[in-house]
């Protein structure tokens, strides 16, 4: 209900006739007027999609596919041809952090991860400081090229553990044991000390409370600096949706996994850990740099099949952030990038409105929340410009539902409780999809079809 209430003030807001734009508290002009600062245009995260995996998940909806063969040198080609491409066609000269994600990245060649960095490097400016993170499917063949790719250029892993209990990971399908999972949380933590994530998924079938923190705790006496949680979906037509739609699997109740969370919470803050977002707990500052690009609003680039992207055009005077979708398939997508450069598949212009509703949904699940200069980045406008005259707003500030501090919009709690309710309210007015595409991101929409998927972490804790 919370980010409803700041969406239809926000709607309110800029539906006012002579509404302007502020920032550093002098006007700039009207909506129609506003460019973005030149810092915002030019900087951007890369996301890279590799799309194969040997086996599909009982549970997974993911863009993925199971290859006919070993086309590593095919798609290193087509995935170095559009990163060149699309950073051609941005205004961007610097990229702040890369995400390899799939699918199951760690199938790549370490070849192929030096290639697409060094592609990057020659078009913008790559810091040697840059956050270049690799999903790993902790299986003996990911673990044994841990350190390959690090040469290749990874400075960060991101393992998907899932479970640490070999009957639960049967049933999700993965096809790597516990004993494999912790013998590569201990290698990448050798590689990359304080650099490591590990995904953990809650609300299993057959899953309680008591196994779930018991399996927590084992997990906290080895894992590195950062943990994300994701609920378990069940996603319409998955192996494991059908299961426990015909009565072959059950999976906790919603108090149950509700449990689970808090539980989780409470038991990563006594471990030294604390929550950035929803669904992300670091210790020692070890967040994800790249996700926080993505709920901060800020540019970025999707390459590969299936992939996402915000980013504003070259020659296009700074002032339109487009929304990009490249082709899903595999095949489709490699002979599009051979004729064209890139598989873009659609591109649509997001107006002011867009970008507003994007900050609040993606700033409201920070801890930090949205605070005045995160929020000028993007819409140039001032908080109390949109919020300040709403009545509901006020409502939802008195009960302490909504906290307003030195210019900073937060939710106490990060409670999943207002993500549901926020859903259920604003119904068809946008869409969220689940994906292991680009990490952290959402895309909202007002009646049209769904254009942007997001990674687990971002509706796995929130059931969305």
């Amino acid at each position: 209900m919370i980010k409803h209430t700041l969406l239809l003030a926000a709607r309110r807001a800029l539906s006012s006739p002579g509404l302007r734009f502020f920032s550093g508290g002098e006007i700039i002009g009207d909506v129609s007027e506003w460019a973005g600062s030149p810092h915002l245009t030019q900087q951007a995260s890369l996301y890279v999609h590799w799309p194969y995996c040997l086996r599909r998940c009982s549970y997974c909806n993911f863009n993925k596919y199971i290859p006919r063969e070993n086309n590593n040198s095919i798609m290193t080609d087509c995935l170095q041809r559009e990163t060149e491409t699309l950073l051609q066609l941005s205004q961007v000269s610097s990229i702040t952090s890369i995400f390899f994600g799939g699918g199951t990245p760690s199938l790549a060649h370490p070849s192929t991860i030096a290639a697409i960095l060094e592609t990057v490097s020659r078009q913008v400016n790559l810091s040697d400081e840059a956050e270049v993170t690799l999903e790993v499917n902790p299986t003996p063949a990911g673990k044994s090229k841990l350190e390959d790719f690090c040469r290749a250029g990874v400075n960060r892993f991101s393992i998907g553990v899932q479970s640490l209990q070999d009957d639960d990971l049967k049933i999700l399908g993965r096809d790597h044991s516990s004993h494999h999972a912790l013998q590569t949380i201990e290698e990448a933590q050798r590689l990359c000390p304080g650099r490591v994530s590990v995904d953990v998924m809650f609300g299993r079938p057959k899953q309680n409370v008591k196994s779930w923190e018991n399996e927590l705790s084992e997990l906290l006496r080895v894992c590195d600096d950062h943990v994300s949680l994701y609920q378990l979906t069940l996603e319409r037509g998955t192996q494991l949706f059908k299961q426990v739609q015909q009565g072959e699997a059950t999976v906790p109740a919603e108090d149950v996994t509700a449990e689970m969370y808090q539980s989780a919470r409470r038991t990563l803050h006594q471990h030294g850990f604390l929550q950035y977002e929803v669904s992300n707990f670091a210790r020692n500052n070890a967040v994800s740099h790249h996700n926080m690009s993505y709920w901060k609003g800020r540019q970025y680039i999707g390459v590969g099949p299936g992939a996402h992207g915000r980013f504003v055009l070259l020659g296009e005077g700074g002032v339109v952030r487009e929304a990009r979708t490249q082709t899903l398939e595999p095949d489709m997508w490699i002979r599009e990038v051979r004729q064209w450069g890139h598989g873009t598949r659609r591109r649509i212009q997001l107006g002011h409105l867009e970008l507003l509703e994007e900050v609040l949904v993606m700033g409201m699940r920070m801890i930090e929340g949205i605070n005045h200069k995160h929020w000028e980045l993007f819409v140039q406008l001032g908080l109390h410009e949109v919020f300040g005259k709403s009545t509901d707003v006020q409502e939802l500030l008195q009960s302490g539902q909504l906290i307003l501090m030195t210019e900073v919009w937060r939710c106490p709690g990060m409670d999943w409780v207002y993500w549901t309710a926020y859903c259920q309210l604003t119904g068809g007015n946008w869409k969220h999809k689940s994906s292991r595409g680009n990490k952290g991101t959402t895309e909202l929409m007002d009646n049209t079809e769904d254009l942007h998927p997001t990674i687990r972490n971002l509706n796995r804790a929130c059931n969305f």
